[in-house]
């Protein structure tokens, strides 16, 4: 055991009990984040242009600030873009992570001194409370692997910009630089598949422990190890112990990624997103991640059945409940405010406040009125194949408004690792899930509005072949698990 492993575990304890600090005093912690964000941002342009003076409650800041998405901040992020200081935040952003827009091309999400920080501790801090609870400290000395994207910056007007994984690669501490992998030669590869190969080659000899990524990106590099030696993952990396994960929920893949590596690993989840680093799993036994409620962001949620109304009530930590859907709001010391990220949350537990990621405000199935969310899917379906030799790569879902014949339905777009011998059974249990989960679904079946849902097969490597067709391959990208029209799926019936 190095020194390096041996000085994890106080230095673990440390972290522990500095998160313990604030996790006790949640409402306390996040009036403090409040009050310290807008006496920073008050003299800025969108602060004067809100009256950041005369704000001094939650209340007052609903009153003057408005929910916005990025369509809705672009013009000030426009004049930060061009150079301009004090906009959103004090001074010029450090970086710009660059992002993919829905509607307006590319998105650039300010990072700046005091949010950068954040990003960074966040991530070390899950592997430290993993270290602190588990004792396990022996895969700081082995080679680790983060799937990313290139961490080559561009720069405008003064200020660099790249993607949020490739940013945060120029902070990696010195003490794990030897043990990092790819190079930053690899790293820098733009062609995902060319990038892949040229991992698989370079740490197919290597002592891995860690490895981290989306899980459909890391089940392709683990596919293509496999091909290569005929191995299991397990065996190749005798001593990988850890997959750390975020972006997506892992259970879809998770009997996919034990069949890959050949037995069970330890897994931590992360929530990480260019607008700010919002949770992660503090506990390997207890369902949800940890909310970051000291780190620069106060967070706001608005139950998402109501988030379309005219005047819907904004919610702060001490008001929420545990299974509620909300979309989760927030401010952040990167020049964030009242933003709405696009994701819904359920809250676990409040004591300490953790949540899950239940899916997209945007990404959802109501064409008939049924709500079904991202959650309820990929639960319906690891319900459906438990104990079961049938493994899922990759799915989503749309509605069918118009079949040739008979009701509306919902169609699943489905690639297999290993086929069910009855897709028809397969469909009837995913479907009685899901009417057991969402009652709205349940009426909609059994008043003979929707028929249940049907099954179509996609072949083998569908999903990375029409990912790689909208030039999305790889990186932070992965498909949305449902969507409320037909415009994805098209991409399979060509």
């Amino acid at each position: 055991m190095s020194i390096k492993s041996v000085l994890a575990k106080p230095f673990a304890k440390i972290i522990y009990n500095k998160v313990q600090k604030w996790a006790n005093y949640p409402v306390k912690t996040q009036e403090k984040v409040f009050q310290d964000l807008i006496a920073e941002a008050t003299s800025t342009a969108f602060g004067r242009d809100h009256d950041f003076v005369s704000i001094n409650s939650h209340a007052d800041f609903v009153k003057r600030v408005p929910i916005r998405d990025y369509e809705a901040l672009k013009p000030y992020v426009d004049r930060v873009v061009a150079g301009e200081s004090d906009v959103l935040w004090k001074g010029k952003p450090l970086y710009f992570a660059k992002t993919s827009g829905t509607t307006s091309g590319a998105k650039y999400i300010p990072l700046t001194k005091e949010s950068m920080p954040n990003h960074v501790e966040a991530a070390r801090n899950a592997i430290l409370m993993y270290i602190h609870e588990t004792g396990n400290s022996k895969f700081v000395d082995g080679k680790m692997i983060f799937l990313q994207g290139s961490p080559e910056l561009k720069e405008q007007n003064g200020v660099k910009l790249g993607r949020l994984s490739g940013i945060v690669a120029h902070y990696v501490p010195k003490y794990l630089q030897k043990n990092r992998l790819p190079s930053w030669e690899t790293n820098c590869i733009d062609d995902w598949e060319t990038k892949v190969d040229a991992i698989v080659d370079e740490t197919l000899n290597e002592n891995m422990t860690i490895i981290s990524g989306i899980p459909s990106w890391v089940q392709m590099y683990f596919e293509k190890l496999q091909q290569k030696t005929e191995k299991q993952i397990g065996d190749i990396f005798k001593n990988f112990n850890l997959f750390i994960f975020g972006g997506v929920n892992y259970e879809p893949y998770r009997a996919k990624f034990e069949n890959l590596i050949g037995r069970k690993v330890d897994s931590i989840e992360l929530y990480p997103a260019s607008e700010g680093f919002f949770a992660y799993q503090d506990k390997q036994n207890e369902k949800g991640m940890l909310l970051l409620l000291n780190s620069g962001i106060f967070y706001e949620f608005i139950k998402a059945d109501e988030f379309f109304n005219e005047n819907p009530q904004r919610l702060t930590i001490k008001n929420v409940e545990v299974g509620v859907n909300y979309v989760m709001i927030i401010s952040s010391n990167a020049g964030l405010w009242g933003y709405n990220i696009g994701d819904t949350i359920q809250f676990t537990s409040t004591k300490p406040y953790r949540v899950i990621v239940s899916g997209r405000i945007k990404h959802f199935i109501s064409a008939f009125g049924e709500h079904v969310i991202g959650k309820e899917v990929e639960q319906a379906i690891q319900e459906a194949t438990a104990g079961t030799d049938v493994r899922v790569s990759e799915f989503t879902v749309a509605p069918e408004i118009t079949p040739e014949t008979g009701l509306p339905y919902h169609e699943w777009f489905i690639e297999f690792e290993n086929e069910p011998e009855d897709l028809s059974a397969l469909a009837k249990k995913i479907d009685e899930s899901l009417q057991k989960q969402n009652t709205y679904y349940f009426d909609l079946i059994v008043g003979k509005v929707l028929q249940p849902l049907k099954i179509t097969k996609v072949k083998k490597g569908g999903f990375q072949a029409y990912m790689k067709s909208q030039g999305k391959l790889g990186g932070q990208n992965k498909i949305p698990r449902l969507s409320n029209d037909r415009k994805i799926v098209q991409g399979f019936q060509d």
